[in-house]
């Protein structure tokens, strides 16, 4: 436990009231998943009107994955010392505020700089939600709460696709945001119905140095994961490398240190899971991008069709989730979690065989396969992570996990950029380079395959004990 931080009684919430939080916590952890899955259906038109090539393209989701990943840690810290709610609400304001101002961007310069806002605000509400649930629910009952949370994720995911591709094609791209700052509104009406006492803060404050650092390494590796192969991407991952052993030197010595050198150390199952956690999120998180573009690229379809088909796997996810969540509460985390994976690596599998004559009910087995996987590790993975701390460590432990994830979603991200980049250059994608397109993207779901089938011998792992040194 934290010096600093002091033991208090909490009253136990009633039913309706653990409810109605968790709806609200629900509807904020909607709206990420909702824009991101949209918004891929719409980057070719976004190219179209923009005339910019695949690698400017796929900065779209990547800047905010960057901001994400920056800003995590130290909004899991802020909101350990200066109250969660009050983190989540203030998050969800400077989401709300940067979606309103994309409905009227003149640039894609504009779009990526207000994408790397949105993820500033996304930060601050992913590294509290899982906290506040789990400050919210005893350990018999955080499982099922924690399912509901991942399955409004994924109902953001499934619903993404298909509206995003309506939206799209009969209002323009920006239609998607116009959405968003709905449902962003009613979750900012319904801020006073969530419980003083989840607010509680703690004395300290803000570790700078180890923001500072963790921050220049973060944007180091990003940096140099994207620009593979030329001379800056080693001029970056060597700066990274550098900067590593004087963040943890900075973190020994840190009265409340942004990351937990000693938890990480120490317990087991929370640095494996967040390592699963990490290398799930590298292997699956562009399948979506991916498929949005063999779909509309190679085969033709409209946003709406193509919607239509990747709406499958989030589908799957929703109905996998709760069940899996419940699971968890009974089943050894790790089983679950090391199944989904290998249950993710079947599908990736089959991916590595896109063609442009692949049958597309095949493509649709393939995406509920996926989604399958990626529900029964999602929830039980988050329940080890949650149920391997001390309450005192909920905060940090919730951003370790959120940047756990968004690490992997960056690498995700940069294997794509750099696929793309090899194959196909700064040029727009046309009818020319679709032979390219297709290779790369065959290549990327190879590399993909590796990484889940490693995730999950990792995860597994975690299981089985080590004796002591």
């Amino acid at each position: 436990m934290d010096p600093q931080e002091v033991p208090v009684y909490h009253p136990q919430p009633d039913t309706r009231t653990r409810t109605i939080t968790l709806v609200i916590l629900t509807m904020a952890a909607f709206l990420n998943p909702f824009t991101g899955s949209s918004i891929d259906l719409a980057l070719p038109l976004i190219a179209e009107e923009f005339s910019v090539g695949a690698v400017t393209l796929s900065w779209v989701p990547s800047a905010y994955l960057l901001s994400m990943l920056i800003f995590m840690l130290p909004a899991g810290r802020l909101g350990d010392c200066y109250g969660r709610v009050s983190v989540f609400k203030a998050g969800v304001v400077i989401y709300t505020a940067a979606t309103a101002f994309i409905v009227f961007i003149p640039s894609v310069f504009a779009l990526l700089f207000l994408r790397f806002i949105q993820g500033i605000g996304s930060a601050m509400v992913f590294s509290t939600i899982t906290a506040i649930i789990s400050d919210l629910y005893p350990a018999g009952e955080r499982g099922r709460a924690l399912g509901i949370n991942v399955t409004a994720v994924y109902v953001g995911l499934s619903l993404g696709p298909f509206l995003g591709g309506v939206l799209t094609q009969y209002f323009g791209w920006r239609s998607i945001f116009a959405v968003t700052l709905v449902i962003a509104g009613i979750v900012m009406a319904t801020f006073h119905r969530i419980p003083a006492y989840l607010n509680e803060a703690c004395r300290g404050g803000l570790d700078l140095p180890g923001a500072a650092l963790t921050t220049g390494i973060l944007l180091a590796l990003f940096l140099g994961l994207s620009r593979m192969p030329s001379l800056s991407a080693i001029l970056f991952l060597a700066a990274a490398a550098v900067l590593i052993p004087l963040l943890a030197r900075v973190e020994r010595t840190a009265t409340a240190p942004l990351i937990p050198l000693d938890l990480l150390r120490k317990n087991r199952m929370f640095t494996y899971s967040n390592a699963a956690a990490l290398i799930n999120y590298a292997a699956t998180f562009a399948v979506a991008l991916l498929t949005s573009l063999y779909l509309q690229y190679i085969r033709g379809l409209e946003p709406a069709a193509a919607g239509s088909i990747l709406f499958l796997q989030p589908l799957v996810q929703v109905i996998c989730s709760p069940i899996a969540g419940r699971l968890s509460d009974r089943i050894e985390p790790a089983v679950l979690a090391s199944t989904g994976m290998i249950v993710s690596a079947v599908s990736l599998l089959g991916f590595t065989f896109l063609s442009p004559a692949t049958p597309m009910a095949v493509v649709m087995a393939l995406l509920m396969i996926l989604g399958c996987g990626l529900a029964f590790f999602s929830a039980p993975n988050t329940n080890a992570v949650m149920s391997s701390v001390e309450r005192s460590q909920y905060g940090i432990a919730s951003a370790m996990l959120s940047t756990s994830r968004d690490m992997g979603m960056a690498f995700s991200m940069g294997v794509v950029m750099v696929t793309f980049a090899m194959y196909l250059g700064q040029q727009p994608i046309e009818l020319s380079l679709y032979p390219e397109l297709m290779a790369a993207i065959r290549l990327i779901f190879a590399i993909f395959l590796v990484l889940s089938l490693a995730g999950a011998a990792l995860s597994w792992r975690r299981r089985v004990k080590v004796p002591a040194p």
